[in-house]
């Protein structure tokens, strides 16, 4: 019975858990259901988050497109009917087209620029820009052509001054538009070319008459009548023609080959020509004055008005200043960086508008240079003094004068060359005395003239290589000139000229050539001292002989106390030969000698007392010497010569008094 109860309960847990496995069966298809619906809710939730994101993005995208292709009504009126001609339609357009150069260079996803509406919208930009562009430049085009025209009415109608016009009106008139010609150059390059090109024909013409004209009236300043049918023409022209075979001008500028060997002094050192120089050297300055300024302001303004050294634009504070000013300031670089930078567009924008300044100015060079040749170095100095003074070395207006200097250089190199030439083709006078030769003269005049020119400049070592070549030329063919002088003694000729020399030397005080002073000196002395021993000669001439016998006998080893027991020179013999010098005798052969040497030597050195002076030292030396070998070889004897040192120096000091 009771396997059997066991058994029943067995089957009715069964039972029990087949119903509730079951109902577990059911719960879980009901629980299954539940899942599948969840999990669609949730893929539909997410599908609506990435489509509520998607429609914020395109609407943000949309947005941010609609605000970079869309310009206020008042823009584009301002482009198509904006004024042109007044400060504050200027103003409105540059605005405008700032927005509209913003507008079609905008930051789009190339995707968005295939929509039709974004592709329309640009479209219409690029109408109104081609628009706006063309208006614009066609009135800068007659802007540059009326300002032109403007300029060279008032320059004719002007009294003429010697100066060059300013044109800061014209740079004032057209320094709001800088802005537009930006717009204009990153949207129309060819245009902005184009009216680059309009500008530098218009002003060049301007520049190169009022430059022409300046360079004239530096002409006549200077003396030179001008050719009214020049006038204006340029003197490139001139410059031809002055070279050609004009006598009459040549004979006007015959000052320029007038050379250290000239005879006439005053073409080195007169009143008239000093101040003609003076005047030139005054001119040449103004001139490089006048010209540095205009150029410096219009390659300012062509660095700011077209952007030539970046994109610079004039801020409106600054833009507004120069509005309110009567006269307009040059234009001043923010940054250094600007003129540091100056690039080969500057330069070739510059050369264009002044095509004819460099070879007008090597024109004016060359004609200064023939005019006078003195004129060579006023301009190496002052042209080297704006060169040194550039700010700029890469400049149109420096490498310009640097190009004008290396020719003033050459012409300063030519011009001493010929003043070599002219010493070394010296000729010497047959008919007359030397004297001081003419280009020994005319240095000192050079030198003086040389210093005070060049006095302070950095082109003084220039000057000195000159000087070393003129000095060792001239300390040459005064050989040869004393060589070749029939009717002076080359002693003198030499004394006299290397003493003038020496004096110049010793007044300039130019180191480079104090070694060439010394030299001077020496030969001065060389030959003084030659002079004199040859003028004096024997003046007591058989006591000379007499004496010398007996210098010869006590040399081959006679004692001096047995020279008198030869008969030859015997104490007789001596009293013989003493006997033909009276002391009437000996004044009046010292006589002969001092009007001698009145007759070589000229009266401008004044080196007469020297000579003489330096005549009677050795005179009296000889008396020394014979009275020393009367003591030697013939003591006792009481022989003496019939006159005294004392008496000597009365000769000397009687006769230079009586002369």
């Amino acid at each position: 019975d009771q396997v059997l109860n066991l058994m029943r309960l067995l089957d009715d847990g069964i039972r029990s858990a087949e119903t509730i496995e079951d109902k577990l069966d059911f719960y879980d298809s009901i629980l299954q259901n539940v899942k599948d619906q969840m999990e669609v809710m949730k893929e539909k939730d997410a599908l609506i988050n990435t489509r509520n994101k998607n429609h914020q993005l395109l609407l943000e995208e949309l947005d941010n497109l609609v605000k970079q292709l869309d310009i206020d009504t008042r823009h584009l009126k301002a482009l198509t009917d904006g004024d042109l001609s007044t400060p504050g339609g200027i103003c409105e357009c540059t605005t405008a087209a700032h927005i509209l150069q913003r507008c079609l260079n905008a930051d789009i996803h190339p995707a968005l620029n295939q929509m039709a509406a974004v592709e329309e919208q640009q479209r219409k930009f690029t109408r109104f820009s081609d628009k706006f562009g063309k208006r614009l430049a066609y009135h800068l085009n007659n802007l540059f052509i009326q300002q032109g025209n403007v300029l060279g009415e008032t320059l004719s109608r002007q009294v003429p001054e010697f100066k060059l016009p300013p044109h800061h009106s014209a740079h004032r008139d057209l320094t709001p538009y800088a802005d537009l010609m930006l717009w204009l150059k990153n949207s129309d390059f060819d245009c902005f070319t184009q009216l680059s090109k309009v500008y530098t024909q218009n002003l060049s013409k301007l520049y190169n008459k009022e430059i022409q004209d300046f360079l004239e009236m530096a002409k006549q300043k200077l003396g030179t009548k001008p050719d009214k049918n020049k006038l204006g023409v340029g003197l490139s022209a001139q410059a031809r023609a002055l070279s050609g075979s004009s006598s009459s001008l040549n004979r006007k500028m015959s000052g320029s080959v007038q050379s250290l060997n000239s005879d006439s002094i005053s073409m080195h050192g007169s009143s008239h020509d000093l101040a003609m120089r003076h005047l030139f050297d005054q001119i040449i300055d103004k001139i490089l004055s006048e010209l540095e300024p205009v150029c410096l302001a219009e390659q300012d303004f062509c660095v700011r008005f077209f952007h030539l050294a970046g994109d610079i634009s004039v801020n409106k504070e600054a833009k507004q200043e120069e509005e309110s000013d009567d006269v307009w300031k040059p234009l001043q670089p923010s940054a250094p960086e600007v003129v540091r930078h100056m690039n080969e567009e500057v330069r070739r924008m510059m050369g264009e508008l002044f095509p004819n300044l460099e070879s007008e100015l090597e024109a004016f060079v060359s004609y200064a240079d023939r005019l006078d040749g003195f004129n060579s170095m006023y301009m190496l100095v002052r042209m080297s003094q704006h060169v040194n003074n550039a700010q700029d070395t890469g400049s149109f207006l420096s490498l310009m004068f640097a190009s004008c200097l290396v020719k003033i250089k050459r012409n300063f190199d030519k011009f001493i060359a010929n003043q070599i030439k002219a010493i070394q083709d010296f000729k010497v006078s047959k008919k007359s005395r030397c004297g001081i030769i003419a280009f020994v003269h005319n240095f000192e005049e050079f030198a003086n003239q040389a210093e005070s020119i060049f006095k302070g400049s950095d082109r003084h070592t220039h000057l000195d290589k000159s000087y070393k070549a003129l000095v060792v030329v001239i300390y040459e063919q005064i050989v040869r000139v004393a060589s070749e002088s029939q009717k002076t003694p080359k002693d003198v000729v030499m004394m006299e000229n290397f003493h003038h020399m020496y004096s110049t030397l010793s007044t300039l005080k130019i180191p480079c050539l104090e070694s060439d002073r010394k030299e001077a000196k020496q030969i001065y002395q060389d030959n003084l001292n030659s002079y004199t021993l040859n003028l004096l000669g024997r003046p007591l001439e058989k006591l000379h002989v007499f004496f010398e016998g007996v210098q010869n006998r006590v040399a081959t080893g006679v004692k001096p106390e047995e020279v008198g027991f030869q008969l030859a020179f015997s104490k007789q013999e001596l009293r013989k030969v003493i006997k033909e010098y009276p002391v009437k005798e000996v004044k009046k052969g010292l006589d002969g000698i001092y009007k001698k040497t009145l007759k070589d030597l000229c009266e401008e050195e004044n080196l007469l007392q020297v000579v003489w002076f330096s005549m009677q030292d050795e005179f009296i030396k000889q008396i020394k010497h014979y009275e020393d070998l009367i003591n030697q070889c013939y003591p006792d004897s009481g022989i003496t010569l019939e006159f005294k040192v004392d008496d000597v120096l009365s000769f000397f000091s009687e006769i230079a008094q009586n002369h």
